[in-house]
């Protein structure tokens, strides 16, 4: 690239295939089941209001094993990139291992597993300090917090802005997700005519193809190091 010109926008849109290969589990590895809890019974504003100690529970678990995760290989090619292009990270993942790789700008589709918020006000989020958030544990306005996630059948509010980020994208990245759970599979529709696409991905998404996508069939830690040599050529 020459002195001063600007960097190329490369947008990736990664999800849970990626973090599985750091050892987090997803609810699709077991039959629609986490850990053994149906995601009806934990990851529903349903759940909440049925058995809140219960959803507490499930989560204060998800993040202790995240916390055990470290960030792997196709984690870190993708923090890597931002030495070649203007890269943003769309993902899917609850957990911190992209910005633990070293990805500085990183949108959660879904919510942010060590943040939580009031019940009371939305706009309110913290920062957990550890891994538990209990019964008890209350906003300054005094509701009880719950986890910063965005659970089935909940609004995806960074919904517009990965919509005005896919638009502005030169490059197209899928990885590690299987473009079925939408709001998110969406985003793919809004990339530019013409702009290339790269999905990465052991069995391949069901998309309508088109004469820029290139697919790379293989793990996300396999392809992303594919993707690096075909976009560094």
């Amino acid at each position: 690239m020459a002195t001063g010109e600007a960097k190329k926008k490369l947008v990736v849109l990664s999800g849970a295939g990626i973090s599985a290969e750091s050892g987090i589990k997803t609810f699709r590895d077991s039959g629609g089941l986490w850990e053994n809890h149906r995601v009806e019974d934990v990851a529903t504003p349903e759940a909440w209001h049925r058995n809140p100690a219960l959803v507490l529970q499930f989560y204060n678990q998800r993040r202790q094993q995240a916390r055990t995760a470290e960030p792997n290989a196709a984690h870190r090619i993708l923090a890597e990139l931002e030495d070649h292009f203007d890269v943003t990270i769309i993902t899917q993942n609850v957990d911190d291992l992209h910005e633990r790789a070293g990805s500085t700008h990183v949108v959660h589709l879904h919510g942010e597993l060590f943040k939580v918020r009031s019940t009371k006000d939305p706009e309110l989020v913290y920062t957990l300090e550890g891994t538990e958030l209990n019964q008890g544990d209350l906003c300054e306005l005094g509701s009880q917090l719950r986890p910063h996630i965005v659970w089935f059948g909940e609004e995806v509010p960074m919904m517009e802005t990965a919509v005005e980020i896919t638009e502005q994208a030169d490059i197209f990245v899928v990885i590690g997700t299987s473009l079925a759970v939408y709001p998110a599979a969406g985003l793919i529709y809004y990339v530019r005519g013409g702009v290339p696409i790269y999905l990465i991905d052991p069995s391949m998404p069901e998309v309508s193809r088109r004469s820029n996508m290139t697919f790379i069939q293989e793990k996300a830690t396999v392809g992303a190091a594919r993707l690096k040599e075909y976009l560094l050529q």
